[in-house]
């Protein structure tokens, strides 16, 4: 028997949405928050990689020579965020569209479908990637007006907008996935 009661080999239960397809139960909140962790140290090192690709390109002429640790342009960090950004896009609009999981998705035995079940074509999952920068957006904006009066802290929440929302949306669904037309579901 399996950790949940059922016979080994045997998966969660089905269930059928009104369209008549066979979907699988929507994942918790706490699951979807913690293969959510794991995907962030992914991404992390994924965009160190990037970043150290990238560091020739946008730092400084001159720091090389003489030690000294330069500021880039403003240009040059508009080009390595936008390039940093355009490589999260590829990513996850790869990774997540038509039937495709990453790597955390895997370990936590979840998927992302349509509202209908079915696999999420890349331009919902471009959408969703898209959407998933609202909260971070929002916060940055907030925090760049309030830390000159000292209440930077009050645009926290702002940054997990994307999550804090699940507490009050009627399906339990993250803002990106409200936005996308998408779910997170238990395998």
């Amino acid at each position: 028997m399996s950790p949940k009661g059922r016979p080994e080999g045997e998966s969660a239960p089905k269930r059928v949405s009104a369209e008549g397809s066979a979907a699988t139960a929507p994942a918790g909140i706490g699951r979807r928050l913690l293969a959510l962790l794991y995907e962030g140290l992914l991404l992390i090192a994924l965009l160190l990689i990037a970043g150290f690709a990238l560091a020739p390109f946008v730092s400084p002429s001159g720091s090389a020579t003489t030690h000294t640790l330069g500021l880039p342009t403003t240009p040059a960090r508009v080009g390595a965020f936008a390039a940093l950004f355009l490589l999260g896009a590829t990513f996850y609009g790869w990774s997540w569209s038509e039937g495709r999981r990453t790597l955390p998705m895997k370990t936590w035995h979840l998927s992302i479908v349509t509202r209908d079940g079915a696999p999420v074509p890349r331009r919902a999952a471009l959408v969703r990637y898209v959407a998933w920068w609202i909260g971070p957006a929002l916060g940055l904006i907030a925090y760049a007006l309030l830390r000159g009066h000292g209440l930077g802290g009050f645009a926290v929440p702002l940054f997990l907008l994307n999550y804090l929302a699940a507490f009050v949306d009627p399906e339990r669904q993250f803002l990106h996935d409200r936005v996308a037309r998408t779910r997170v579901v238990s395998e």
